[in-house]
Protein backbone atom coordinates (compact mmCIF):
# COMPACT_ATOMS: atom_id res chain seq x y z
CA UNK A 1 0.00 0.00 0.00
CA UNK A 2 1.62 3.20 -0.91
CA UNK A 3 -0.33 5.63 1.73
CA UNK A 4 -0.88 4.80 5.59
CA UNK A 5 -1.89 1.57 6.48
CA UNK A 6 -2.81 -0.57 9.31
CA UNK A 7 -2.20 -4.46 9.94
CA UNK A 8 -5.11 -5.36 12.60
CA UNK A 9 -4.42 -8.99 14.01
CA UNK A 10 -7.12 -10.77 15.50
CA UNK A 11 -6.09 -12.83 18.48
CA UNK A 12 -3.20 -10.87 18.81
CA UNK A 13 -2.64 -12.79 22.11
CA UNK A 14 -2.80 -16.26 20.41
CA UNK A 15 0.33 -18.13 19.71
CA UNK A 16 0.38 -17.76 15.88
CA UNK A 17 0.30 -13.61 16.45
CA UNK A 18 3.41 -13.90 19.22
CA UNK A 19 5.48 -16.85 17.79
CA UNK A 20 5.05 -16.15 13.72
CA UNK A 21 3.80 -12.94 13.23
CA UNK A 22 5.24 -10.40 15.40
CA UNK A 23 8.27 -12.06 15.09
CA UNK A 24 8.53 -12.13 11.08
CA UNK A 25 6.82 -8.32 11.59
CA UNK A 26 9.92 -7.34 13.86
CA UNK A 27 12.67 -9.04 10.90
CA UNK A 28 10.58 -6.89 7.88
CA UNK A 29 11.03 -3.80 10.35
CA UNK A 30 14.93 -4.52 10.98
CA UNK A 31 15.46 -4.70 7.60
CA UNK A 32 13.81 -1.66 6.87
CA UNK A 33 11.59 -3.67 4.53
CA UNK A 34 8.03 -2.13 5.92
CA UNK A 35 6.35 0.96 5.44
CA UNK A 36 7.41 3.51 7.74
CA UNK A 37 4.25 4.58 8.38
CA UNK A 38 2.11 1.26 9.38
CA UNK A 39 0.90 0.57 12.15
CA UNK A 40 0.23 -3.07 14.18
CA UNK A 41 -2.97 -2.95 16.04
CA UNK A 42 -3.54 -6.31 17.94
CA UNK A 43 -7.16 -7.17 19.07
CA UNK A 44 -8.10 -9.49 21.75
CA UNK A 45 -10.19 -10.20 24.45
CA UNK A 46 -7.77 -9.79 27.24
CA UNK A 47 -7.94 -6.67 28.97
CA UNK A 48 -4.57 -4.98 28.12
CA UNK A 49 -3.16 -1.61 27.88
CA UNK A 50 -0.94 -0.60 25.21
CA UNK A 51 2.64 -0.98 27.16
CA UNK A 52 1.20 -3.78 28.51
CA UNK A 53 0.65 -6.02 25.54
CA UNK A 54 4.07 -4.59 24.26
CA UNK A 55 5.91 -5.89 26.79
CA UNK A 56 4.25 -9.16 26.22
CA UNK A 57 5.46 -9.23 22.66
CA UNK A 58 8.74 -8.40 23.82
CA UNK A 59 8.72 -11.11 25.77
CA UNK A 60 7.67 -13.48 23.16
CA UNK A 61 9.53 -12.06 20.50
CA UNK A 62 12.68 -12.58 22.51
CA UNK A 63 11.91 -16.45 23.08
CA UNK A 64 11.25 -16.76 19.22
CA UNK A 65 13.97 -14.81 17.83
CA UNK A 66 17.70 -16.05 17.67
CA UNK A 67 19.88 -13.88 20.05
CA UNK A 68 21.81 -12.59 17.32
CA UNK A 69 18.71 -11.05 15.93
CA UNK A 70 17.53 -9.84 18.52
CA UNK A 71 18.66 -5.90 19.47
CA UNK A 72 16.93 -4.15 22.21
CA UNK A 73 17.19 -0.69 19.75
CA UNK A 74 15.68 -1.95 17.15
CA UNK A 75 12.63 -3.93 19.33
CA UNK A 76 12.21 -0.17 20.56
CA UNK A 77 11.74 1.62 17.14
CA UNK A 78 8.99 -1.48 16.28
CA UNK A 79 7.13 -1.39 19.80
CA UNK A 80 6.36 1.92 18.62
CA UNK A 81 4.79 0.95 15.70
CA UNK A 82 2.40 -1.55 18.00
CA UNK A 83 -1.01 -0.86 19.31
CA UNK A 84 -3.27 -2.88 21.37
CA UNK A 85 -7.47 -2.49 21.48
CA UNK A 86 -9.24 -4.86 23.72
CA UNK A 87 -12.69 -6.01 21.73
CA UNK A 88 -14.36 -9.45 21.13
CA UNK A 89 -14.12 -10.50 17.84
CA UNK A 90 -18.01 -12.17 17.78
CA UNK A 91 -19.65 -8.97 19.51
CA UNK A 92 -20.61 -6.61 16.46
CA UNK A 93 -20.75 -3.74 18.69
CA UNK A 94 -17.44 -3.76 19.47
CA UNK A 95 -16.44 -2.88 16.23
CA UNK A 96 -17.99 1.12 16.07
CA UNK A 97 -15.44 1.57 19.19
CA UNK A 98 -12.44 -0.14 16.83
CA UNK A 99 -13.73 2.00 14.45
CA UNK A 100 -13.44 5.10 16.19
CA UNK A 101 -10.16 4.18 17.81
CA UNK A 102 -8.48 3.72 14.22
CA UNK A 103 -9.99 7.12 13.08
CA UNK A 104 -8.19 9.06 15.57
CA UNK A 105 -4.99 8.59 13.35
CA UNK A 106 -7.09 9.97 10.34
CA UNK A 107 -7.80 8.20 6.91
CA UNK A 108 -5.69 4.93 6.53
CA UNK A 109 -5.36 1.72 4.69
CA UNK A 110 -6.38 -1.56 6.34
CA UNK A 111 -4.58 -5.21 6.43
CA UNK A 112 -7.10 -7.51 8.59
CA UNK A 113 -5.08 -10.63 9.27
CA UNK A 114 -7.39 -13.45 10.59
CA UNK A 115 -5.40 -15.36 13.29
CA UNK A 116 -8.13 -16.56 14.77
CA UNK A 117 -10.67 -20.20 14.45
CA UNK A 118 -11.85 -20.63 10.90
CA UNK A 119 -15.70 -20.32 12.59
CA UNK A 120 -15.11 -16.32 13.23
CA UNK A 121 -14.28 -15.60 9.76
CA UNK A 122 -17.32 -14.69 8.55
CA UNK A 123 -18.97 -12.96 11.18
CA UNK A 124 -15.83 -10.89 11.76
CA UNK A 125 -16.29 -9.92 8.18
CA UNK A 126 -19.22 -8.93 8.45
CA UNK A 127 -18.58 -6.74 11.74
CA UNK A 128 -16.21 -5.07 9.38
CA UNK A 129 -18.17 -4.25 6.98
CA UNK A 130 -20.99 -2.50 9.28
CA UNK A 131 -18.44 -0.46 10.53
CA UNK A 132 -16.98 0.89 7.70
CA UNK A 133 -13.68 -0.71 7.84
CA UNK A 134 -13.97 -3.22 4.33
CA UNK A 135 -13.53 -0.97 1.92
CA UNK A 136 -12.03 -1.05 -1.55
CA UNK A 137 -8.34 -0.03 -0.17
CA UNK A 138 -8.58 -2.88 2.65
CA UNK A 139 -7.39 -6.67 2.62
CA UNK A 140 -8.59 -9.50 4.55
CA UNK A 141 -5.92 -12.36 5.05
CA UNK A 142 -7.38 -15.87 6.25
CA UNK A 143 -5.56 -18.57 7.90
CA UNK A 144 -5.99 -22.20 6.91
CA UNK A 145 -7.70 -24.15 7.26
CA UNK A 146 -10.81 -22.42 4.82
CA UNK A 147 -13.86 -24.93 6.51
CA UNK A 148 -14.12 -28.15 7.38
CA UNK A 149 -15.78 -29.50 4.39
CA UNK A 150 -16.60 -27.94 0.73
CA UNK A 151 -19.62 -27.14 1.90
CA UNK A 152 -18.37 -25.35 4.93
CA UNK A 153 -15.02 -23.52 2.26
CA UNK A 154 -18.57 -22.45 -0.16
CA UNK A 155 -20.21 -20.62 3.08
CA UNK A 156 -17.39 -19.61 3.83
CA UNK A 157 -15.92 -17.95 0.43
CA UNK A 158 -19.35 -16.73 -0.44
CA UNK A 159 -19.40 -14.83 2.88
CA UNK A 160 -16.08 -13.27 2.53
CA UNK A 161 -16.74 -12.65 -1.21
CA UNK A 162 -19.56 -10.51 0.16
CA UNK A 163 -17.73 -7.69 1.97
CA UNK A 164 -14.50 -7.90 0.03
CA UNK A 165 -13.53 -8.63 -3.50
CA UNK A 166 -11.48 -11.75 -4.79
CA UNK A 167 -8.38 -9.51 -5.58
CA UNK A 168 -8.45 -8.62 -1.87
CA UNK A 169 -8.60 -11.41 -0.18
CA UNK A 170 -5.30 -13.71 0.91
CA UNK A 171 -5.51 -16.92 2.18
CA UNK A 172 -2.16 -17.66 3.54
CA UNK A 173 -0.26 -21.26 3.44
CA UNK A 174 2.58 -20.81 5.09
CA UNK A 175 4.20 -23.56 3.45
CA UNK A 176 3.98 -21.61 0.37
CA UNK A 177 6.24 -19.04 1.77
CA UNK A 178 9.03 -21.58 2.49
CA UNK A 179 12.35 -20.53 0.09
CA UNK A 180 12.57 -24.26 -0.88
CA UNK A 181 9.10 -24.49 -2.59
CA UNK A 182 9.96 -21.23 -3.94
CA UNK A 183 13.24 -22.90 -5.36
CA UNK A 184 11.19 -25.82 -6.84
CA UNK A 185 9.13 -23.37 -9.36
CA UNK A 186 13.30 -22.45 -10.02
CA UNK A 187 14.55 -25.75 -10.18
CA UNK A 188 11.93 -26.56 -12.58
CA UNK A 189 11.48 -23.70 -14.92
CA UNK A 190 14.65 -21.97 -14.97
CA UNK A 191 16.89 -25.11 -15.58
CA UNK A 192 16.27 -27.21 -19.26
CA UNK A 193 17.83 -29.88 -17.38
CA UNK A 194 14.93 -30.61 -15.54
CA UNK A 195 11.99 -29.83 -17.12
CA UNK A 196 12.69 -31.83 -20.20
CA UNK A 197 12.78 -35.09 -17.90
CA UNK A 198 10.02 -33.55 -16.00
CA UNK A 199 7.12 -36.38 -17.12
CA UNK A 200 5.74 -39.88 -17.28
CA UNK A 201 8.19 -40.48 -19.90
CA UNK A 202 11.10 -40.09 -17.26
CA UNK A 203 9.85 -40.54 -13.62
CA UNK A 204 8.73 -43.66 -12.24
CA UNK A 205 6.90 -41.64 -9.30
CA UNK A 206 7.06 -39.03 -6.85
CA UNK A 207 6.86 -39.27 -2.90
CA UNK A 208 5.69 -35.99 -0.66
CA UNK A 209 6.15 -36.57 2.91
CA UNK A 210 5.35 -34.42 5.98
CA UNK A 211 5.98 -35.86 9.17
CA UNK A 212 6.16 -34.62 12.22
CA UNK A 213 7.44 -35.86 15.64
CA UNK A 214 5.53 -33.98 18.02
CA UNK A 215 2.23 -34.82 18.80
CA UNK A 216 -1.41 -32.78 19.16
CA UNK A 217 0.58 -30.17 21.36
CA UNK A 218 -2.37 -28.42 23.20
CA UNK A 219 -4.40 -28.16 19.95
CA UNK A 220 -6.77 -30.89 20.78
CA UNK A 221 -9.97 -28.39 20.36
CA UNK A 222 -9.69 -27.99 16.94
CA UNK A 223 -7.23 -31.19 16.32
CA UNK A 224 -10.07 -33.78 17.30
CA UNK A 225 -12.51 -32.46 15.17
CA UNK A 226 -10.35 -32.00 12.08
CA UNK A 227 -7.79 -34.87 11.78
CA UNK A 228 -4.40 -35.42 9.54
CA UNK A 229 -6.35 -35.28 6.20
CA UNK A 230 -8.42 -31.71 6.88
CA UNK A 231 -5.47 -30.64 8.91
CA UNK A 232 -2.42 -31.15 6.44
CA UNK A 233 -3.21 -33.25 3.34
CA UNK A 234 -6.23 -30.22 2.04
CA UNK A 235 -3.74 -27.40 2.11
CA UNK A 236 -0.06 -28.16 2.61
CA UNK A 237 0.42 -31.38 0.81
CA UNK A 238 -1.69 -30.40 -2.24
CA UNK A 239 -0.76 -27.39 -2.79
CA UNK A 240 2.74 -29.14 -2.89
CA UNK A 241 1.55 -31.63 -5.26
CA UNK A 242 0.74 -28.75 -7.74
CA UNK A 243 3.75 -27.25 -7.67
CA UNK A 244 5.53 -30.52 -8.79
CA UNK A 245 2.97 -30.95 -11.10
CA UNK A 246 1.82 -28.15 -12.66
CA UNK A 247 2.92 -26.40 -16.38
CA UNK A 248 4.89 -23.60 -16.64
CA UNK A 249 2.52 -20.48 -16.18
CA UNK A 250 2.58 -18.07 -18.98
CA UNK A 251 3.97 -15.76 -17.08
CA UNK A 252 5.04 -15.24 -13.07
CA UNK A 253 2.10 -13.78 -11.82
CA UNK A 254 -0.73 -14.21 -9.31
CA UNK A 255 -3.67 -15.31 -11.54
CA UNK A 256 -1.12 -17.23 -14.24
CA UNK A 257 0.44 -19.25 -11.32
CA UNK A 258 -2.69 -19.97 -9.60
CA UNK A 259 -4.42 -20.66 -12.93
CA UNK A 260 -2.31 -23.67 -13.30
CA UNK A 261 -2.45 -25.29 -10.18
CA UNK A 262 -6.35 -25.04 -10.23
CA UNK A 263 -5.82 -27.25 -13.51
CA UNK A 264 -3.56 -29.74 -11.57
CA UNK A 265 -6.19 -30.00 -8.55
CA UNK A 266 -8.98 -30.74 -11.14
CA UNK A 267 -6.76 -33.39 -12.87
CA UNK A 268 -6.37 -35.31 -9.44
CA UNK A 269 -7.27 -38.83 -9.89
CA UNK A 270 -10.79 -39.22 -7.53
CA UNK A 271 -10.54 -41.56 -4.42
CA UNK A 272 -14.04 -42.50 -4.04
CA UNK A 273 -16.38 -45.46 -2.98
CA UNK A 274 -14.00 -48.54 -2.42
CA UNK A 275 -11.04 -46.79 -3.81
CA UNK A 276 -10.75 -45.55 -0.66
CA UNK A 277 -10.05 -48.77 0.85
CA UNK A 278 -7.14 -50.00 -1.49
CA UNK A 279 -5.65 -46.25 -1.70
CA UNK A 280 -5.63 -44.73 1.30
CA UNK A 281 -4.26 -46.13 4.91
CA UNK A 282 -5.87 -43.88 7.98
CA UNK A 283 -3.79 -44.45 11.22
CA UNK A 284 -3.65 -43.13 15.02
CA UNK A 285 -0.53 -43.20 17.19
CA UNK A 286 -0.07 -46.03 19.91
CA UNK A 287 2.35 -45.34 22.93
CA UNK A 288 6.02 -45.89 21.72
CA UNK A 289 9.27 -43.55 22.23
CA UNK A 290 10.21 -40.42 20.87
CA UNK A 291 14.16 -39.21 21.45
CA UNK A 292 14.19 -42.20 24.02
CA UNK A 293 11.33 -40.55 26.03
CA UNK A 294 7.97 -42.54 26.28
CA UNK A 295 4.68 -40.83 25.04
CA UNK A 296 1.14 -41.70 25.24
CA UNK A 297 -1.15 -42.80 22.57
CA UNK A 298 -3.42 -40.34 20.98
CA UNK A 299 -6.80 -41.46 22.57
CA UNK A 300 -4.50 -40.87 26.08
CA UNK A 301 -4.01 -37.21 25.21
CA UNK A 302 -5.16 -34.75 27.79
CA UNK A 303 -8.81 -33.71 27.22
CA UNK A 304 -9.00 -36.26 23.91
CA UNK A 305 -11.74 -39.11 24.30
CA UNK A 306 -10.52 -42.66 24.46
CA UNK A 307 -12.63 -44.07 22.26
CA UNK A 308 -11.64 -41.16 19.49
CA UNK A 309 -11.13 -42.06 15.61
CA UNK A 310 -9.60 -38.86 14.94
CA UNK A 311 -6.77 -39.76 12.16
CA UNK A 312 -3.43 -38.89 13.05
CA UNK A 313 -1.33 -40.50 10.12
CA UNK A 314 -2.73 -40.20 6.37
CA UNK A 315 -1.16 -42.18 3.65
CA UNK A 316 -2.66 -41.86 -0.27
CA UNK A 317 -1.90 -42.93 -3.75
CA UNK A 318 -3.52 -40.83 -6.51
CA UNK A 319 -2.58 -39.53 -10.20
CA UNK A 320 -2.83 -37.03 -12.11
CA UNK A 321 -4.83 -37.49 -15.16
CA UNK A 322 -3.00 -35.10 -17.62
CA UNK A 323 -0.67 -35.93 -20.94
CA UNK A 324 2.50 -35.16 -18.56
CA UNK A 325 1.76 -37.25 -15.79
CA UNK A 326 -0.33 -40.11 -17.30
CA UNK A 327 0.28 -43.42 -15.36
CA UNK A 328 2.60 -41.72 -12.83
CA UNK A 329 1.86 -42.16 -8.86
CA UNK A 330 1.89 -39.76 -6.54
CA UNK A 331 2.26 -40.72 -2.84
CA UNK A 332 1.67 -38.65 0.09
CA UNK A 333 2.38 -39.15 3.48
CA UNK A 334 1.69 -37.51 6.51
CA UNK A 335 1.21 -37.79 9.67
CA UNK A 336 2.39 -36.94 13.90
CA UNK A 337 4.74 -39.03 16.60
CA UNK A 338 6.18 -40.14 13.51
CA UNK A 339 10.11 -41.50 13.18
CA UNK A 340 11.86 -37.71 13.29
CA UNK A 341 10.18 -34.58 11.38
CA UNK A 342 10.88 -34.00 7.97
CA UNK A 343 9.56 -32.62 4.98
CA UNK A 344 10.70 -33.26 1.80
CA UNK A 345 9.61 -34.33 -2.02
CA UNK A 346 11.10 -36.78 -4.06
CA UNK A 347 11.17 -37.30 -7.66
CA UNK A 348 12.19 -40.61 -8.17
CA UNK A 349 13.61 -41.22 -12.29
CA UNK A 350 13.15 -44.30 -13.80
CA UNK A 351 16.00 -46.56 -14.38
CA UNK A 352 17.93 -46.34 -17.79
CA UNK A 353 16.63 -48.35 -20.76
CA UNK A 354 19.55 -51.05 -20.49
CA UNK A 355 20.85 -52.36 -17.74
CA UNK A 356 24.99 -52.20 -18.13
CA UNK A 357 26.03 -52.80 -14.49
CA UNK A 358 24.77 -55.33 -12.03
CA UNK A 359 24.55 -52.62 -8.62
CA UNK A 360 23.05 -49.94 -11.01
CA UNK A 361 20.01 -48.02 -8.88
CA UNK A 362 18.19 -45.20 -10.81
CA UNK A 363 18.18 -41.46 -10.23
CA UNK A 364 16.45 -39.34 -7.44
CA UNK A 365 16.13 -35.63 -6.93
CA UNK A 366 15.33 -34.86 -3.04
CA UNK A 367 13.70 -31.70 -2.56
CA UNK A 368 13.99 -30.82 1.35
CA UNK A 369 11.71 -28.55 3.21
CA UNK A 370 12.93 -29.15 6.82
CA UNK A 371 14.61 -29.16 8.87
CA UNK A 372 17.32 -27.94 6.44
CA UNK A 373 16.72 -26.74 2.97
CA UNK A 374 18.30 -28.32 0.42
CA UNK A 375 18.07 -30.08 -3.11
CA UNK A 376 20.46 -33.37 -3.89
CA UNK A 377 20.59 -35.61 -6.85
CA UNK A 378 21.43 -39.02 -6.23
CA UNK A 379 23.92 -40.40 -9.67
CA UNK A 380 25.72 -43.41 -9.77
CA UNK A 381 29.25 -43.32 -9.93
CA UNK A 382 31.97 -45.70 -10.30
CA UNK A 383 33.94 -46.87 -7.05
CA UNK A 384 37.89 -46.54 -7.03
CA UNK A 385 39.39 -49.45 -7.35
CA UNK A 386 39.45 -52.66 -9.24
CA UNK A 387 36.33 -53.55 -11.93
CA UNK A 388 33.09 -51.12 -12.72
CA UNK A 389 31.01 -51.46 -9.54
CA UNK A 390 29.34 -48.39 -9.21
CA UNK A 391 28.12 -46.40 -5.99
CA UNK A 392 25.20 -43.42 -5.62
CA UNK A 393 26.61 -40.37 -5.03
CA UNK A 394 24.86 -37.08 -3.84
CA UNK A 395 24.99 -33.66 -6.00
CA UNK A 396 23.87 -31.35 -2.61
CA UNK A 397 22.77 -28.14 -2.66
CA UNK A 398 22.82 -27.06 0.81
CA UNK A 399 20.45 -23.84 0.36
CA UNK A 400 21.79 -22.09 3.84
CA UNK A 401 25.05 -22.63 2.43
CA UNK A 402 24.74 -21.27 -1.05
CA UNK A 403 23.67 -17.97 0.24
CA UNK A 404 25.30 -18.09 3.27
CA UNK A 405 25.99 -14.04 3.34
CA UNK A 406 22.57 -13.88 3.46
CA UNK A 407 20.08 -14.46 6.75
CA UNK A 408 17.49 -17.15 5.50
CA UNK A 409 14.00 -15.72 5.68
CA UNK A 410 10.87 -17.09 7.90
CA UNK A 411 7.71 -17.59 5.51
CA UNK A 412 5.71 -15.60 7.54
CA UNK A 413 7.88 -13.09 6.36
CA UNK A 414 7.92 -13.21 2.84
CA UNK A 415 3.92 -13.98 2.68
CA UNK A 416 3.63 -10.28 5.45
CA UNK A 417 5.16 -8.57 3.11
CA UNK A 418 3.49 -10.22 -0.17
CA UNK A 419 -0.11 -8.98 1.46
CA UNK A 420 1.73 -5.77 2.37
CA UNK A 421 2.77 -5.38 -1.05
CA UNK A 422 -0.53 -6.89 -2.85
CA UNK A 423 1.40 -9.76 -4.56
CA UNK A 424 -1.13 -12.85 -4.20
CA UNK A 425 1.03 -15.18 -6.11
CA UNK A 426 2.06 -17.05 -3.10
CA UNK A 427 -1.74 -17.46 -1.70
CA UNK A 428 -4.20 -19.66 -2.32
CA UNK A 429 -7.59 -18.17 -5.02
CA UNK A 430 -11.24 -19.07 -3.66
CA UNK A 431 -11.39 -21.87 -6.65
CA UNK A 432 -8.07 -23.31 -5.44
CA UNK A 433 -9.40 -24.01 -2.02
CA UNK A 434 -12.95 -25.63 -3.29
CA UNK A 435 -11.14 -28.11 -5.65
CA UNK A 436 -9.38 -29.25 -3.14
CA UNK A 437 -12.43 -29.74 -0.40
CA UNK A 438 -14.24 -31.53 -3.66
CA UNK A 439 -11.65 -33.69 -3.98
CA UNK A 440 -10.89 -34.27 -0.08
CA UNK A 441 -14.33 -35.12 0.74
CA UNK A 442 -15.16 -38.22 -0.63
CA UNK A 443 -12.26 -39.63 0.76
CA UNK A 444 -13.81 -38.76 4.40
CA UNK A 445 -17.26 -39.87 3.08
CA UNK A 446 -15.65 -43.53 2.03
CA UNK A 447 -13.72 -43.59 5.68
CA UNK A 448 -17.08 -43.35 7.45
CA UNK A 449 -19.42 -45.38 4.57
CA UNK A 450 -16.71 -48.55 5.30
CA UNK A 451 -16.06 -47.88 8.80
CA UNK A 452 -12.31 -47.44 8.11
CA UNK A 453 -10.91 -47.46 11.21
CA UNK A 454 -7.09 -45.68 12.32
CA UNK A 455 -4.71 -48.23 12.22
CA UNK A 456 -2.52 -48.52 15.16
CA UNK A 457 1.19 -47.26 15.14
CA UNK A 458 3.78 -47.24 17.44
CA UNK A 459 5.11 -43.70 17.93
CA UNK A 460 8.58 -43.05 17.07
CA UNK A 461 7.81 -45.11 13.53
CA UNK A 462 7.01 -44.53 10.28
CA UNK A 463 3.18 -45.27 10.30
CA UNK A 464 1.20 -48.22 10.31
CA UNK A 465 2.37 -51.06 7.96
CA UNK A 466 -0.08 -51.08 5.76
CA UNK A 467 1.21 -47.47 4.44
CA UNK A 468 4.23 -49.60 3.35
CA UNK A 469 2.17 -52.27 1.61
CA UNK A 470 0.59 -49.16 -0.21
CA UNK A 471 3.90 -48.72 -2.30
CA UNK A 472 4.87 -52.20 -2.50
CA UNK A 473 1.96 -53.12 -4.80
CA UNK A 474 3.08 -50.58 -7.34
CA UNK A 475 7.06 -52.28 -6.77
CA UNK A 476 8.12 -49.07 -4.99
CA UNK A 477 9.10 -48.29 -1.49
CA UNK A 478 8.83 -45.08 0.75
CA UNK A 479 12.60 -42.97 0.99
CA UNK A 480 13.55 -42.77 4.48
Amino acid sequence: MTHPCDMLVFGGTGDLALHKLLPALYHLHRDRLLPADLRIVALARQPLGRDAYRALAERRCRAQVARTSFQAETWQSFAERIDYFAMDASQSAHYGRLARHLDDAGPRGRIHYLATAPSLFEDIAACLANAGLAGSDARIVLEKPIGHSLASALAINQSIGQVFQESQVFRIDHYLGKETVQNLIALRFANSLFETQWNQNHISHVEITVAEQVGIEGRWGYFDKAGQLRDMIQNHLLQLLCLVAMEAPVRFDAEAVRNEKVKILEALKPIAGLDVKDRTVRGQYAAGKIGGQEVPAYYFEKNVDNDSDTETFVALRTEVRNWRWAGVPFYLRTGKRLARKCSEIIIQFKPVPHRLFQDGQANRLRIRLQPEESISLQLMAKSPGKGMHLAPVELDLNLAHAFRQKRRWDAYERLLLDVIEGDSTLFMRRDEVEAAWRWVDPIIGGWHAYYQRPRPYPAGSWGPEQAHSLLEQQGHAWHE
